[in-house]
């Protein structure tokens, strides 16, 4: 029994909310604090607005499967996806046709070798939709009976996923239209092997205004705690993809998602994980939370600099590796609820 009126019921739960995420709170400050002291890498520079991108940005956002946002920095900021949309395509895609008939065109296997990928193409399939040409391929198979179609339901997609309509950046859409002479050889040789049946120019003009879909850091966590959460976007409750299709994602992810440092990221994170140029990082933890970070700056490798030390640091400290099996609780959880153990994963 409680003398306590609702609202002091309400105000008590919520004050008890905030003090258990302290913990994740205070970590995502101190990172913040910690690696934008670092000056390392330089913005992409292959597209010229990404290049105008200030250094200094620096966001880091996570959300777990109740709905609970933490967020520091930069997190207002918006950029495009780029690659990072590839994954969440491929999910319509899988939604539209199905898995097997995905698979015949497109499988899961790492590849980082385009003219050993694209010669496999014409005898076999694509090796995953994260690299340009299986992206492109796995994009010509959303539905639509035009161009404009597609798009809609591309922007749809991603609608539900964000919790908000996203929009093309025109101005990074012109640019890869203007200057995108690399995806365009790729399209060409896709459709001379048959896998593009649709004009080049139509597909890659589709595929540009994917890549150009603009974002924040706090989006990007929704849509990785979206697939930690079964397909189920954890703030508006809406699913986005059904749960059957989210392992294909996370499968997909953990293996091709970061192909140029697959074995590092492997090691030292051990989540599914995707980024894009422009300086996002996504990654999942399944059942517990979505893990965004934003900084332009990249690496040699192309990756963000402060994105990557940024998921293998919250790896390390939370013990987020998927093959970490030691016993106990697990330490994310506890940071985010105060209490061992639990998940907070919301049920669809």
């Amino acid at each position: 029994m409680t003398d306590e009126s609702p609202q002091d019921e309400l105000t008590s739960l919520v004050r008890g909310m905030q003090t258990a995420a302290a913990p994740l709170r205070a970590t995502l400050n101190e990172l913040h604090r910690s690696y934008a002291a670092q000056h390392d890498g330089t913005p992409a520079t292959m597209i010229p607005e990404l290049a105008q991108a200030d250094p200094a940005w620096f966001g880091i956002c996570v959300v777990d499967t109740a709905g609970q946002v933490y967020e520091v920095g930069t997190t207002k900021q918006a950029f495009t996806l780029q690659a990072i949309s590839n994954p969440f395509v491929y999910g319509q895609a899988l939604t539209d046709h199905g898995r097997e008939h995905v698979f015949d065109r497109v499988g899961i296997e790492p590849a980082t070798n385009i003219e050993a990928t694209l010669l496999d193409a014409c005898t076999r399939r694509l090796p995953n939709p994260i690299s340009a040409p299986g992206a492109i391929a796995t994009l010509s198979m959303i539905q639509g009976a035009t161009a404009s179609d597609q798009l809609h339901r591309i922007i749809t997609a991603f609608q539900r996923y964000v919790g908000h309509e996203p929009v093309v950046s025109a101005e990074v859409f012109t640019a890869m239209r203007s200057g995108g002479h690399h995806y365009r050889g790729l399209a060409h040789l896709l459709r001379n092997c048959g896998i593009l049946e649709e004009p080049v120019d139509a597909t890659l003009d589709l595929f540009f205004q994917q890549q150009a879909l603009l974002v924040t850091v706090r989006d990007l966590a929704v849509m990785a705690a979206t697939l930690a959460n079964g397909g189920t976007n954890p703030l508006t409750g809406e699913v986005a993809l059904a749960a059957d299709y989210v392992p294909d994602i996370l499968s997909m992810l953990y293996i091709c998602g970061m192909p140029e440092v697959a074995g590092t990221w492997t090691s030292r994170v051990g989540l599914p994980a995707v980024s894009g140029i422009s300086g996002g990082v996504l990654a999942v933890v399944p059942q517990q939370a979505g893990i965004a970070v934003f900084s332009p700056p990249l690496g040699a490798d192309g990756y963000s600099v402060r994105g990557v030390a940024v998921c293998a640091e919250l790896a390390r400290q939370f013990r987020l590796h998927i093959f970490d099996n030691r016993p106990g609780e697990t330490s994310l959880a506890a940071a985010m609820t105060g209490r061992a153990g639990r998940t907070n994963r919301r049920q669809g």
